[in-house]
């Protein structure tokens, strides 16, 4: 496209006296400059601050206390991201146009314009040379770095040192935090989680938030539209608080050169812009820039790296002129090494390998199978009934529980079949029920077993055998009910006949065992009470015979006299006493027991 500059309002020329400063102040950077380390010939480094620290050492309040009343206390400004899907994911148009529009002093400048759609989910930062590029301090072309990320559309993005290649200011790449500037107060643009983009000044706060963190983020230098207006002058009070840097701030504004920078139009549409040109012969400035922007209907937008820096590649094609001469042949001209990269890409699936079970087009996955399902791929859908609850959806269908078939798990087992998919035989006899599940038999009345295969002993009946008869004289009852009025068969009869007669038997047999046993015990007393008898005899035995002998002993002590002078014939009385005694003897034998 032809962005030719209509009529608009253009800054004014800087005034004599400053204007002669400025020169000086030019020059001065431009020997610094053309003395670093790694500056080609004939490009001095684009810089907006004195060699040393990047960007202003005063705090995110200074910003917020400096801004215009009108914008309180909100130092960036929000807006929402095209979210369509539908159409190229980017657009790229070339300019060629005159600026200023008319006067002597107007000069032929041409770039590029590219309208992103979705750049939530087509538009990345990326480290140089891939992931970890910037902690290890890597610099690669920007044709590399898009390589390696498929980027349909690639533009230098962030600053880097010249000298160690150190990534500066704010670095999110696809959603991790990379680098932290600290809260250093440079022109941020950003893209949060839910697709809002960010343009302007952020607190580390908000750098840091995790309500809806950034996804992607990278810092510029100088604001230079806001709310479709030039910011350059504030710009000015935000990014440079130091009486040392303003000379060199001034010029890093005013000087023409190759210039990039990042921005959005009313749509939500990203729009990324590339000014080709070289420093101090060709390009642009930014208020040039700023005024070109805000003619084409840009909203917001801050500048990022320009000059040596500034590249487009389309399509792994570098189409942009680079301004650096090339290190071989200074007749040629290289693109540089740079830093961060903004990339335009195809929309990303999340995740982007549609977590196997899917893969990505434009952006979307297309889910694999009959049953994976959802933006991802990652939830498993058997339709509504869910397996009927009796099974797990996987990614061929329903696996049923065990017990049941069916596409939806909604069939029991067909009778005499149980377990995984209905395929196990039941072994159940005698009309028991098979549990579907297990297999496990549940036996009729009238019969028991792990297969039912047995009736019921006599005297016991139900289901399980579980139950005791109760009939009476202990008579077997039926063994389904458990009934006493019952006829049997004649095998059954003849049975219980035998049994019979076997217990009448056995009955007889234990009666006499009873009757001997009495017997033996009769026996056994009798005789104990015989041997105490014969004891007792053999005691008074002994006894009699202790007395007697006592009784000798008693009569050797007596000496007889005769009493013939008092009784007569002495020895008649001495022969009665004699005869006497023996009687008394005699009846104490009689006496004693036996």
């Amino acid at each position: 496209m032809a962005a030719g500059g209509g009529p608009g309002r253009w800054p004014v020329p800087v005034p004599a006296g400053r204007a002669v400063v400025a020169a000086a102040l030019a020059a001065l950077g431009w020997l610094q400059a053309a003395c670093g380390a790694g500056s080609p010939l004939g490009e001095p480094p684009l810089q907006p601050y004195f060699p040393g620290p990047h960007g202003p050492r005063h705090h995110h309040r200074h910003v917020r206390d400096c801004q215009p009343l009108r914008y309180r206390n909100v130092t960036h400004e929000a807006w929402p991201g095209d979210n369509r899907t539908g159409g190229p994911v980017a657009t790229t148009r070339t300019f060629v146009s005159y600026i200023p529009p008319e006067g002597a002093g107007r000069r032929a400048v041409y770039g590029h314009f590219t309208f992103v759609r979705n750049p939530l989910r087509t538009l990345s930062v990326l480290e140089p040379g891939g992931a970890g590029g910037c902690r290890e301090h890597r610099r690669a072309t920007v044709e590399e770095t898009a390589r390696l990320g498929r980027c349909l559309v690639a533009q230098n993005g962030g600053y880097f040192d010249m000298g160690t290649g150190e990534c500066l200011g704010n670095v999110v790449s696809d959603g991790k935090l990379v680098r932290n500037s600290g809260g250093v107060q440079n022109a941020q643009f950003g893209i949060r989680r839910d697709g809002t983009m960010v343009f302007g000044y952020l607190s580390e706060e908000d750098v840091l938030d995790q309500a809806n963190p950034f996804v992607q983020l990278v810092s510029g230098v100088v604001w230079l539209l806001r709310g479709g207006e030039v910011y350059i002058s504030q710009s000015q009070v935000a990014e440079c608080g130091e009486i040392q840097t303003t000379g060199t701030f001034e010029r890093f504004i005013n000087v023409i050169s190759a210039r990039t920078a990042v921005g959005h139009d009313s749509q939500g549409q990203l729009v990324l812009v590339h000014m080709d040109g070289q420093t101090e012969s060709r390009g642009v400035n930014l208020w040039e820039m700023a005024e070109f922007l805000k003619q084409q209907g840009i909203i917001n937008a801050i500048n990022l790296d320009g000059g040596g820096s500034a590249t487009l590649v389309l399509n792994g094609t570098l189409v942009s002129y680079p301004s650096e001469h090339c290190s071989f042949d200074n007749m040629w001209r290289c693109p540089r090494n740079i830093s961060t990269i903004v990339c335009v890409h195809e929309p990303a699936c999340e995740p982007a390998d549609c977590s196997g079970h899917g893969h990505c087009v434009d952006g979307e996955c297309h889910c694999a199978g009959d049953f994976w399902r959802g933006t991802a791929c990652d939830t498993l859908d058997c339709g509504p009934s869910n397996c009927s609850l009796r099974g797990v959806c996987t990614a061929s269908g329903c696996l049923c529980d065990a017990g049941w078939i069916g596409s939806n798990c909604t069939e029991a087992c067909a009778s005499g079949l149980y377990g995984d998919g209905c395929t196990q035989k039941c072994q159940c006899q005698n009309g028991g029920w098979c549990d579907p599940v297990h297999g496990a038999c549940s036996c009729p009345a009238g019969y028991y077993g792990t297969s039912c295969e047995q009736e019921c002993p006599m005297g016991w009946y139900g289901p399980n055998c579980q139950k005791q008869c109760v009939c009476e004289h202990a008579c077997p009852c039926d063994r389904v009910t458990g009934s006493c009025n019952i006829t049997y068969g004649w095998a059954v009869q003849d049975q219980l006949n035998k049994a019979g007669r076997c217990l009448a038997s056995q009955n007889k047999e234990r009666s006499k065992e009873k009757f001997s046993l009495a017997e033996e015990t009769w026996l056994s007393v009798t005789s104990v009470l015989a041997l105490l008898l014969l004891i007792s005899a053999m005691g008074n035995v002994g006894l009699l015979l202790k007395a007697r002998s006592e009784r000798h002993r008693e009569s050797g002590n007596y000496v007889y006299h005769p009493l013939r002078e008092l009784n007569g014939d002495a020895t008649h009385t001495s022969a009665a006493c004699e005869a006497e005694d023996a009687q008394d003897q005699s009846q104490a034998l009689l006496q004693s027991p036996d």
